[in-house]
């Protein structure tokens, strides 16, 4: 996706380190549910924000197959900085927009790799529109609609290997 302007757009985690491994509570292996993100530098004119959470390494980072997406956000208010701990519709900034992930539910599904250690991409968008204008929308879907339409992006990966 192009970006139109610059920014200092950052996103960052208390959970886990750039780079780092991914804490067993935030997979299924622990209480699967979301860590905490911060995020600052929106450029001026970001009307909302996008997050799209994917595993390009599915099933095995060896031979990866698929991307495998495990959170899709959007239409996440322009004011917003963050997204909380455990977060769900009830605990998201007021109008954001949950889609469907690969498990095709609009929930936060945590790292759960089969096979070694895998990368999570947490991808943010700022976004010159308040609304995509989608209902049960899935990254495909969230990605067709902000083509054109992406200010900044950043992302943030983390790691998890289950079993060590």
């Amino acid at each position: 996706m192009k970006t139109t302007k610059t920014s200092t757009l950052t996103l960052s985690s208390s959970a886990f380190s750039p780079g780092g491994e991914i804490p067993k509570d935030y997979t299924c292996d622990g209480r699967d549910h979301s860590p905490v993100l911060e995020w600052s530098g929106a450029p001026e004119g970001t009307r909302s924000f996008a997050l799209i959470v994917d595993d390009p390494d599915a099933p095995d980072p060896r031979a990866p197959k698929t991307v495998w997406v495990h959170w899709v956000l959007y239409d996440i208010p322009a004011m917003s900085t963050g997204i909380e701990e455990g977060a769900n519709a009830g605990h998201l900034p007021r109008g954001t927009k949950v889609g469907h992930n690969d498990w095709r539910k609009t929930v936060w599904g945590g790292p759960c790799p089969p096979i070694g250690r895998h990368r999570y991409f947490f991808k943010l968008y700022a976004l010159d529109l308040a609304e995509l204008g989608l209902a049960n929308a899935d990254k495909q879907g969230v990605e067709r609609a902000m083509n054109g339409h992406v200010l900044a992006q950043t992302e943030l990966v983390g790691t998890y290997q289950r079993g060590r």
